[in-house]
């Protein structure tokens, strides 16, 4: 003890209800020490911290994801009654949908184009063809493409009126010396240039390819510069010559033209007999 301390301060002790019960607090023996403050609660020092804060945080971050996660199990593990409610939900979204599409307001989708089975046969109609045209008869016995065309058109009207092959040889062997199997015009009749024509005679109103004269009646100059109509009325007056089939290819020819060279048609009978079998 000090000299200049007080003498109350001497002999003071403490009241035996102010003593701590600790061993550590022995400053409570003398009027010289504070009583220390009692210590913070832990608990409150380590909220105050950042690192707490933070684990903290993160742990109810994890408890969020854990109850969301819980959550999306929910509708394959929740009880019976549950997945009914969301079945019939589901139901009722697909029926609105199935209507919807049935709306006007939608386009139509373009249906599927179906290939064609490789075992399937062909109908009627895959397995029709055009038309072909029939080809052009190869010329024979020196005459060009033009003659022989018109050889042609009257061994087909000829064979249209049932003619026999010695008619369609008469028929042609006329066609060869009254025009060379042309279709031609007549310079007397100017009419006659106003349709098709292939040359130009000179032997009176005679045209055509078997001369027929209008003014004799054979027909106008229209009809006779047709070839068919020219053929079609030569073999007519064959066929009403009484015995023709008898008669050699000159006069049978002779007895419908009425030529002045009534010999001149038997030259072309073997010319026209290889048309004629070339034709038919």
């Amino acid at each position: 003890m000090r000299p200049d301390e007080p003498a109350e301060q001497k002999q003071t002790t403490a009241r035996p209800d102010d003593r701590p019960t600790d061993a550590t607090s022995t400053g409570w023996t003398t009027g010289r020490h504070r009583r220390p403050e009692p210590p913070r609660r832990a608990g409150r020092a380590l909220l105050g911290s950042t690192p707490v804060r933070a684990a903290l945080a993160t742990g109810l971050t994890c408890c969020l994801g854990v109850a969301a996660f819980a959550s999306t199990r929910h509708a394959d593990t929740a009880p019976e009654p549950v997945r009914d409610a969301l079945a019939d939900r589901a139901a009722v979204a697909a029926e609105a949908e199935r209507r919807a599409s049935r709306s006007l307001d939608r386009t139509p989708a373009a249906p599927p184009t179906l290939s064609p089975s490789p075992t399937a046969k062909p109908g009627p109609s895959a397995s029709r063809k055009p038309p072909v045209r029939p080809a052009r008869p190869h010329p024979v016995a020196g005459l060009d493409q033009l003659q022989m065309d018109n050889a042609k058109t009257i061994v087909d009207v000829g064979r249209g009126l049932r003619l026999p092959r010695r008619g369609l040889v008469v028929a042609v062997s006329t066609a060869m010396q009254e025009s060379d199997l042309r279709n031609l015009a007549s310079n007397v009749l100017p009419e006659s240039y106003e349709y098709p024509h292939q040359g130009t005679g000179s032997d009176h109103d005679s045209v055509g390819l078997f001369q027929q004269r209008p003014s004799s009646g054979w027909g106008s100059v229209r009809e006779l510069m047709r070839p068919a109509y020219a053929a079609r009325v030569f073999c007519e007056a064959l066929l009403k010559v009484p015995g023709w089939q008898e008669m050699s290819v000159t006069a049978a020819a002779q007895s419908v033209q009425v030529s002045a060279f009534p010999d001149a048609y038997a030259q072309h009978e073997k010319r026209a007999a290889a048309v004629v079998a070339a034709l038919t």
